[in-house]
């Protein structure tokens, strides 16, 4: 008896220090995760206010080289929020508003540059530095309250689930709808883009929430016994999903699922990363075939790039002429150490591209390019040019001869021949 009752109080000694220790490791990872989230808000809130100032500074100056220049700059700065908008945990509604306000000037700066139009962007800034100053005002104070959870993670969990009404950004995203509505109006074009992110070719039946996550499992196997929590968009969103975020050892990312048919719209997750490294092959394969697995088999990889941690593939939408439908693309992060899978977007892809009927003339590349250029590749694309009509063209690699070689990617029509894109590639 004696033996029993000390092994019992052995066991609860030991089950107190797992405990303890249990405790201790989740507190880590929560102050991690805070602290990475706050980084997150101070150089999202630096990054704005750059933009704010840039978008000022722009309007002292009627110049062409030093107005070109500052546009140059906007459009960097709002790129690079943009990125850093992505990793912020926020409600969806307060990012799809933040990210296309941020678009809508990065493209407004590239379009005034490329066509000259700088008097319809001055008189277009002059509000949207007015608005962005406001807004930012307004960001600072949410941010605010952000902070107030004072790294805890139940507040920060909550924080994610709450309604839009009762979140600290709730007067942020306010002013994100009008300022949309209101600085950049829609055209036609752009209206019929809109239209069809309702993703009504959507035939498929509605799953529930706990087949959400199922096929959250299947798609991720890796981290299938993670702990979950999942969240409804809201009724005004775009097009109905499935928000679930994941918290699995020094793993954390969340993933958005539709609600019609359970298609990974994306996927995002954060650890640290090993010196240890896979080849190339293996990582495009560990890629191939997660895109197989999720079901996106009619597409190819049209692009790869590289970091010091992973690699970034696109895939995009293929038409049986071998045409590629670049705004049906797919992105796909994958980790150089182990291969595993870190982000995906495919947005683009599942709200498919209407293909229009286009007519094609060839074109004699000797009479169209000048002597010393030599056209080292050619392939058939559609792409958005810049009112946002989808446009079958030729994608061309041109390589200049005097230039040092400069080699450069041009996108023309295929119908009326117009130079839609120029760009060096190296």
């Amino acid at each position: 008896m004696k033996n029993l009752t000390y092994l019992l109080g052995l066991f609860v000694v030991i089950l107190a220090f797992v405990a303890v220790d249990f405790y201790n490791q989740n507190k880590q990872l929560e102050r991690a995760v805070y602290a990475a989230q706050s980084r997150d808000f101070s150089a999202a809130t630096e990054k704005l206010s750059l933009l704010h100032t840039a978008v000022e500074q722009s309007l002292l100056f009627q110049d062409e080289k030093t107005l070109a220049t500052e546009l140059d700059s906007i459009w960097r700065l709002s790129s690079d929020l943009r990125k850093s908008v992505a990793n912020l945990p926020l409600q969806p509604d307060v990012q799809n508003e933040w990210m296309r306000y941020l678009g809508k000037i990065g493209d407004s700066a590239k379009q005034a540059t490329s066509k000259g139009t700088y008097e319809d962007w001055q008189q277009k800034m002059t509000t949207v530095a007015s608005n962005l100053h406001a807004f930012a005002e307004e960001w600072n104070i949410a941010t605010v309250a952000f902070y107030n959870n004072d790294g805890d993670m139940q507040k920060w969990t909550n924080n994610q689930t709450l309604a839009l009404s009762d979140s600290p950004f709730v007067n942020a995203s306010k002013q994100l709808k009008s300022y949309n509505e209101t600085d950049f109006p829609l055209t036609a074009s752009e209206s019929d883009y809109e239209k069809k992110r309702d993703l009504q070719h959507l035939k498929e039946q509605k799953i529930t929430k706990d087949q959400a996550v199922e096929t959250f499992k299947k798609y991720f196997p890796n981290i299938d016994d993670a702990i979950v929590t999942i969240s409804k968009s809201k009724d005004d969103a775009p097009y109905p999903f499935y928000h679930i975020q994941f918290v699995r050892g020094s793993r954390i990312g969340y993933a958005d699922i539709t609600e019609k048919g359970g298609h990974l719209l994306s996927f995002l997750m954060e650890r640290p990363v090993s010196k240890e490294r896979k080849s190339h092959e293996e990582i495009l394969n560990t890629a191939q075939n997660f895109m197989q697995n999720v079901g996106y088999s009619d597409v190819t990889l049209s692009e790869s790039r590289e970091n010091h941690e992973a690699w970034h593939f696109v895939f995009t939408r293929t038409l049986e002429d071998n045409s590629l439908v670049y705004p049906d693309s797919i992105q796909v992060k994958v980790a150089k150490d182990t291969g595993e899978i870190f982000g995906v977007n495919a947005m683009e892809y599942i709200q498919e591209e209407k293909i229009p009927t286009q007519g094609e003339i060839p074109i004699k590349w000797d009479a169209f390019f000048a002597d010393n250029v030599v056209v080292e590749e050619t392939k058939k694309i559609y792409t958005t040019n810049a009112t946002l009509d989808l446009r079958k063209c030729y994608e061309v690699i041109a390589r200049s001869k005097t230039d040092q070689n400069d080699t450069y990617r041009i996108v023309i029509d295929t119908e009326t021949h117009d130079v839609i894109k120029i760009e060096k590639v190296h």
